[in-house]
């Protein structure tokens, strides 16, 4: 029996055409009622869908049989990714399918909202020839803020290049010889790049950290006539206050196509005529549109038959038989990964060390779990297998690959080296829990836990006791402990798993206390 392919959102024929070549069962119910949704996924054996439909748990516990879910878009946060991953459904999407067009359309809001050209479009159709009306400003010599320096915002800073403009941008995670390539300044922070933009253009994910992020004090510091751009995610923007500024003329204009409850047919910025509002077409191309319909296709036929997909969003749903091989390991490398941020932050050259068992299997896997845990905590958003080396050298991290078939007396274990710094982890027990081994080269056999305090000292009697007594005059419990000795160098390594409350007051007495080679606090 073919397998059974439900597509819930149009997509382009080429997709579908991809798909019925391969002898796919295709199903379109576009538009669907969520009751209408729920009985046809029952027996489906893969989802696609765009950004209209929420795939959510309740969605999923009506399909049993479903193996992999196909975004044809880039986002895929209308995807409960957590939630298929406990079913063991992948999901993939096409990361790059529209990125040049959304770019373009970015280009086109900015000339539009620069010239005027929406307004005089309505003047003239209304039989007026008001050219005074509608004077404008050039984008050359003028300073263009970015938002975020991903895919999307590497292009347009290419193409804002093109025509002349001074660029900066604001993106934390961006390292600087990416932004050097692109002739773009970064900036520290929010606060010291408003006051400079002629134009402001967003290109982040809609996150905690993202949502309301522009608002009257930034609004306020910002250049009067400057000219805002949204094509990301609605909800970045304060439409209440940002209408008000609007009205003042402290911003000069502003060109949105995306909103936080879409459709939207009503806000407060549709009574102005210098907010330049589109449907949320950034997307909305016919090359575009093709590119993601057939890469999707192209995913959907290779999840089906059990090859990797190089798109997958959610890393522990790969193919079975890589599965059971790597699956076990990904929170360890994702431990390794975190460890490693704690001690170097992002660091400069990586080397992830398959050892043991692991030095012939597949690496990649691996290699993402390390760097979603490096990044993880700052929100970059959903970490790909195929991805993973594009990310990290976004921020300015040079990755290796190696193996070693000694795995230091265990059967396999994940080594990570990064400036300087070395973690090593392996599984252990019937549940298979990550346990690190290796810590700057001490040998130690611990479960981190979430909160560590780790010492390096001149080994000599006593100094245990003085640690434990500082930590329990502030009531920090230390739940386990490891030691490591470097017997050449005479040094000890202790690695605390501790509760409670290690203010920068009990670090401060901590390093105090005595002569420390170094000293961490480790979250994990």
């Amino acid at each position: 029996m073919a397998w059974k392919v439900l597509i819930a959102e149009k997509i382009a024929d080429e997709g579908i055409d991809a798909l019925k070549q391969r002898g796919l069962s295709v199903v379109e119910l576009v538009d669907a009622e969520p009751d209408e949704l729920k009985a046809a996924i029952a027996d489906a054996d893969a989802l696609i869908v765009r950004s209209a439909t929420h795939v959510d748990d309740d969605l999923l516990s009506a399909a049993p049989k479903l193996k992999v879910i196909g975004r044809a878009g880039v986002t895929v946060d209308n995807i409960d990714i957590e939630a298929a991953d406990v079913r063991g459904v992948m999901v993939c999407n096409a990361p790059t399918s529209n990125i040049i067009s959304a770019a373009e359309h970015t280009m086109a809001l900015l000339l539009a909202a620069a010239r005027n050209v929406c307004q005089a479009n309505a003047s003239v159709h209304s039989g007026s020839w008001a050219r005074h009306r509608f004077m404008g400003c050039e984008l050359y010599g003028k300073t263009l803020a970015i938002f975020g320096l991903g895919r999307i915002g590497s292009l347009v800073a290419e193409r804002a290049k093109a025509f002349g403009m001074e660029l900066i941008a604001y993106d934390p995670y961006c390292s600087p010889e990416r932004a050097s390539q692109l002739d773009v300044t970064l900036m520290d922070s929010v606060q010291d790049i408003l006051p400079k933009a002629d134009f402001i253009t967003v290109h982040l994910p809609l996150t905690e950290q993202t949502y309301g992020m522009f608002g009257p004090e930034e609004y306020a510091a910002m250049k009067t006539g400057v000219i805002l751009v949204n094509p990301a995610r609605g909800g970045i923007f304060q439409l209440d206050s940002l209408a008000d500024f609007l009205a003042a003329g402290k911003i000069g204009a502003v060109a949105i196509d995306v909103f936080e409850e879409e459709p939207c047919t009503d806000s407060p910025l549709h009574e102005f005529s210098n907010a330049i509002l589109t449907p949320h077409i950034s997307a909305v191309t016919h090359e575009a549109q093709v590119r993601a319909g057939c890469e999707i296709a192209e995913y959907i036929w290779a999840a089906l038959e059990g090859s990797i997909v190089p798109t997958v969003v959610n890393p522990s749903s790969i193919p079975p038989e890589v599965m059971d091989e790597v699956r076990p390991y990904i929170p360890a490398a994702k431990m390794a990964g975190r460890m490693i941020s704690n001690l170097t932050g992002i660091p400069e050259h990586m080397t992830v060390q398959l050892e043991g068992s692991l030095a012939d299997r597949d690496a990649a896997p691996l290699l993402a779990g390390v760097v979603d845990g490096i990044l993880g905590y700052k929100d970059v958003g959903s970490m790909t297998i195929a991805d993973a080396k594009m990310m990290a050298a976004r921020h300015g991290m040079q990755v290796d690959v190696s193996t070693a078939a000694d795995a230091q007396g265990y059967e396999s274990a994940i080594r990570v080296m990064a400036d300087g710094s070395e973690v090593a982890f392996t599984l252990y027990g019937l549940d298979r829990n990550p346990r690190l081994i290796s810590f700057n080269g001490y040998r130690i056999d611990i479960a981190p836990a979430p909160s560590a305090l780790v010492f390096e000292y001149v080994d000599s009697p006593g100094r245990i006791g003085t640690i434990g007594s500082i930590l329990g005059r502030a009531d920090v419990n230390i739940t386990t402990m490891q030691i490591g000795v470097k017997h050449e160098e005479k040094c000890a390594l202790v690695y605390m798993n501790v509760e409670g409350d290690v203010t920068p007051q009990v670090m401060e007495e901590l390093e105090g206390a005595m002569d420390y080679k170094e000293i961490w606090q480790i979250s994990m």
